[in-house]
């Protein structure tokens, strides 16, 4: 994937050359520019991955018009004058990419490039999602020590057929655990089906599992196959197996005891070659103690236990699971995103009462949002931001000593209650004032060093830390030791796709 190519169309000459050279400043090797009457052909002869609508174009719509006809896919960036008369309508917003003020801020059109680039990744792996193994979407996504483990029983019991019983809160992925076991056993190939016994009525739940006879009740007009046959050779999930009513959990037991059952209205005895996997959110001694559930039932199912952590206690694990979700939402063709360093901390800073459930739902959220924008702290819903002051650096520049900074001791940050990951929090703060002073410094490493009271080669050692690329350029000394922008985006966004060419101001 590359962004090399890119078509400008701007009727200004002056303009034109403008932005043309700007592209080509921030190392887009090949740009082709027209004035809007023949744009086929530059376009065609180009290849441009890329098109970029001048501010002088007047006619919107027509030109959109005949992008979707002639180059269907090609994401278009247009360029509005700041605080011109005219400016893109809101139908005109809905088509287009992201909207750029000219004249051109690097940053601003950096970050236009990024979700171009971000646009046409997207693209390229649904066109390839077919040839996708399936184990990535039934992935269990962390490297916490929980996460592992449950790995490592995985393992273990897979290959058998012993009654798993996996207890969790809600939406900690109890069923992704559930068809992990399905998928890397000997069942794999006949069918996983899943029931949740809370949400189906006591009265049916009975018909769902063992099916029916025609005129075994009323409203039985066809005879029905149960979820103990449809699953035959494979798999039976029941979910919520904590909220099955007594009467059920009897009529269960003797099925796990027996394996065999009838449907409701018959006499026939059917063999169930099944492997049970069941799921609770309940504290099932509790339930005991209470009555509510059956002991005999519960030593049935539990022969291996499997417990899933909240969200909550393998923050660690946030990061990958925001990349793996991203990486669901754009197989399914639903967009793209990306989170700054500072909204992944924000986000590990929350409680996650809904956990994996819970997060899926905010990043499919961004999604809708800043689709293929990049995402900070301040674009995050409030309840997320809560306890980012708790971790900011409250620091205050002093108006008579521009250069130093003062911290009240009234205003010293307080620890986290739960704690923060020290090294992660000064790193970010390191991070945050290097990248200050480059764009304070226009990228010129030797300026920044200044603002930093840094030696430059200390400077230069801190961006090989952090990824960061130092270009030489010869041929202009005025722009000698400048940063490559793509490098600037992987500093902000380390979640970001890295560009295969990188935009670097040289």
């Amino acid at each position: 994937m590359s962004l090399s190519s890119v078509l400008v169309v701007e009727p200004d000459s002056a303009r034109q050359q403008t932005i043309k050279q700007t592209l080509e400043f921030v190392g887009c090797e090949s740009v082709t520019a027209c004035d809007g009457n023949d744009w086929l052909s530059p376009f065609n002869t180009a290849s441009a991955r890329v098109i970029l609508l001048g501010p002088s174009i007047s006619d919107h719509s027509s030109f959109l018009d005949a992008v979707n006809n002639a180059a269907k896919g090609v994401p278009v960036i247009v360029l509005a004058d700041v605080g011109g008369e005219r400016s893109p309508s809101p139908e005109v917003m809905r088509r287009v990419l992201t909207v750029v003020s000219f004249p051109l801020k690097f940053a601003q059109l950096n970050e236009a490039l990024l979700q171009a680039e971000l646009f046409l990744e997207s693209k390229q792996k649904a066109a390839g999602a077919g040839k996708r193994t399936p184990e990535l979407f039934r992935s269990l996504v962390g490297n916490s020590r929980t996460v592992r483990l449950i790995r490592d029983q995985i393992d273990q019991v897979a290959k058998t057929d012993a009654n798993v019983l996996i207890l969790g809160e809600s939406g900690t992925g109890k069923e992704v655990v559930a068809r992990n076991l399905h998928y890397q056993s000997t069942r794999r190939d006949e069918p996983f089906v899943p029931i949740n016994c809370g949400a189906i009525p006591a009265e049916l739940l009975e018909s769902e599992l063992f099916g029916h006879e025609k005129g075994a009740f009323t409203g039985a007009i066809n005879t029905r196959r149960g979820r103990f046959e449809v699953a035959e050779g494979g798999t039976l999930f029941l979910d919520e197996i904590g909220d099955m009513s007594m009467h059920m959990q009897v009529k269960l037991l003797r099925v796990l005891q027996e394996r065999t059952f009838e449907r409701v209205g018959s006499n026939k005895t059917m063999i169930a070659d099944v492997r049970i996997i069941a799921a609770t959110h309940r504290d099932l001694d509790k339930a005991i103690t209470d009555g509510s559930f059956r002991e005999d039932l519960y030593y049935r199912l539990n022969v291996f236990p499997i417990e899933m952590s909240p969200l909550r206690e393998r923050k660690d694990d946030i990061s990958l699971l925001i990349n793996e979700i991203i990486t669901r939402l754009e197989h399914e063709k639903r967009g793209s995103v990306r989170l700054t360093p500072a909204a992944v901390m924000a986000l590990t800073e929350y409680q996650w009462p809904g956990n994996v459930r819970e997060l899926a739902n905010l990043v499919e959220r961004m999604v809708i949002m800043y689709p293929f924008g990049v995402v900070d702290t301040a674009d995050l819903p409030e309840k997320f931001r809560i306890h980012v002051a708790e971790i900011s650096p409250p620091v205050a520049v002093s108006s008579s000593e521009p250069d130093t900074i003062t911290i009240d001791d009234n205003e010293m940050p307080r620890l986290p209650r739960n704690g923060i990951d020290l090294k992660t929090h000064l790193n970010m703060m390191e991070r945050h004032f290097i990248l200050q002073a480059l764009e304070d410094s226009d990228g010129v490493v030797a300026h920044a060093a200044n603002r930093l009271k840094l030696r430059r080669t200390t400077l230069v050692e801190k961006l090989r830390k952090y990824g960061l690329q130092r270009v030489e350029e010869t041929s202009h000394p005025t722009l000698t030791h400048t940063l490559s922008l793509n490098s600037l985006t992987q500093l902000s966004h380390p979640l970001s796709h890295p560009l295969s060419h990188p935009l670097s101001l040289t």
